[in-house]
């Protein structure tokens, strides 16, 4: 298996990984967190949802990377600056400083393809992107599970020791918790 990680620029693939199985669904399509208004979010609903993501792909940079094994979509990582997410004014997520940081905030592997390393593949692979973008650094905020189960539900988020084996480090606590397990601030420095 050779994975390879690539810009979100193709939606059919995108759609594979995070669009419902019922077009009229108002699924996450991963915009919970990459759209900078609660109000946007919650207006958007059904095909508005994919219509959003359709345009996003267009847009550069696109709002993530997807992982391919040959050319079957296997993974995406949703990837954008802090700046342009709900991160920005999130206030249960510390601002570390003022940089103009990037944020993975969500990692997803389709059934079938999952407890192969693609989600290794995925962080390396938004790390990277954003890297190409300029991004003087960038930040995740997975659960601390301390090696427990995490939900495959709420596993979206990554674990701190995903983030650990990519090179980040713990930046912050936060006063978010998902699944019952606190969410905590990594960081890896990009310049």
């Amino acid at each position: 298996m050779a994975i390879e990680v690539r810009p979100a620029t193709v939606f059919a693939d995108v759609e594979t990984i995070v669009g419902p199985k019922r077009p009229d669904a108002s699924v996450c399509w991963c915009l919970s967190y990459r759209l900078t208004s609660s109000k946007e979010n919650q207006a958007l609903t059904g095909p508005a949802r994919g219509a959003k993501v359709r345009e996003l792909v267009t847009q550069d940079p696109p709002p993530g990377v997807l992982a391919y094994d040959s050319d079957e979509v296997v993974g995406w990582a949703g990837v954008h600056p802090r700046a342009d997410t709900s991160f920005a004014t999130n206030r249960k997520i510390p601002h570390v400083d003022d940089l103009d940081v990037w944020s993975v905030w969500c990692i997803r592997v389709r059934p079938g393809h999952r407890g192969q390393g693609i989600s290794h593949h995925l962080l390396a692979g938004a790390v990277e992107f954003a890297r190409d973008q300029g991004a003087p650094a960038i930040e995740g905020y997975p659960v601390d599970n301390d090696g427990a189960k995490v939900d495959l539900t709420m596993a979206y988020v990554g674990t701190k020791g995903l983030f650990e084996k990519a090179g980040f480090s713990k930046a912050a606590d936060t006063a978010s918790v998902l699944n019952g397990f606190p969410r905590v601030l990594m960081r890896l420095d990009l310049r």
